[in-house]
């Protein structure tokens, strides 16, 4: 080994050190709510381990060769580099060996686990329209809409209600354009497709409200017009017996047409 090699791999090996150190105390994550959450949290960690030791190697190979083999002046060249034949092959089989070892798992591996029960014990039907969310439980008989409000000020009786520990199966759609359903604290995303019915599963674990945290609320991750950004909805995740006084509490204001409108009623 040359003592260029020698250097850049006792750095490589000091600072991929300092970084899975870093990566593995880094708490960047929004509150757990869901199974499939805490899944999905620990495929982004894998990911984080996995990419590190190799963005260290590029960057110390690259500041390193900055540094050492740079002209000394303006016109003085660089000296040669030749490629390594047996260099450039290892990185290409180790590389890639890495991309299916990730492809495998978490890829094939994290989404058979997302798909594992086609189920759900309480069925949400979400409709989505430039800017707003048709929420209906057909099993209550009950719809709630959102409005196009903003981020900060939502509007405090359109609220997307689950029960802690229930599988939820959500069935989404669009009447417009393609948007995308998300709700950060379950970490699930799908998309809303006109014509199209889409659809996503979450094993809810635990309760919480926007008021606690952003996480919980419904987002559309999917650009779709000027609207965008205010296209949101509150989240509660309650216990069975608090879902359900929700439920009725919800049934009264419908009653009193304070909620659950017609779609055809909405103004686009």
């Amino acid at each position: 080994m040359s003592r260029d090699a020698l250097i850049v791999f006792v750095i490589w090996i000091v600072t991929t050190v300092i970084g899975l150190i870093v990566a593995g105390s880094m708490d960047i994550y929004p509150p757990v709510a869901a199974v499939e959450a805490e899944h999905i949290d620990q495929a982004a960690r894998t990911l984080f381990m996995l990419a590190t030791p190799v963005f260290t190697f590029v960057v110390v190979v690259m500041l390193y060769s900055i540094w050492r083999f740079r002209a000394r002046d303006e016109s003085e060249e660089g000296p040669p580099i030749y490629t390594h034949q047996t260099f450039a092959v290892g990185w290409l089989v180790v590389t890639s060996a890495l991309a299916a070892l990730l492809f495998y798992n978490p890829g094939y591996v994290g989404w058979q686990f997302l798909q594992r029960d086609p189920s759900g014990e309480i069925i949400v039907q979400v409709t989505a329209a430039q800017w707003h969310w048709h929420v209906t439980y057909p099993q209550y008989g009950l719809t709630v809409t959102s409005r196009p409000i903003g981020f900060e000020r939502m509007e405090e009786n359109a609220v997307l209600a689950l029960p802690a520990g229930k599988r939820v199966k959500f069935e989404v759609t669009s009447v417009d354009v393609i948007h995308s359903f998300w709700i950060p604290a379950l970490r699930m995303k799908v998309d809303a497709v006109p014509g199209l019915t889409t659809t996503m599963y979450a094993t809810v674990t635990e309760t919480g409200s926007f008021e606690e945290d952003a996480a919980f609320r419904v987002q559309c991750a999917e650009l779709c017009g000027a609207g965008h950004p205010r296209m949101n909805m509150r989240v509660e995740i309650l216990e069975p017996e608090e879902f359900e006084k929700w439920v009725e509490e919800q049934k009264k204001m419908m009653e009193m047409g304070g909620m659950g409108e017609d779609m055809q009623d909405d103004d686009h």
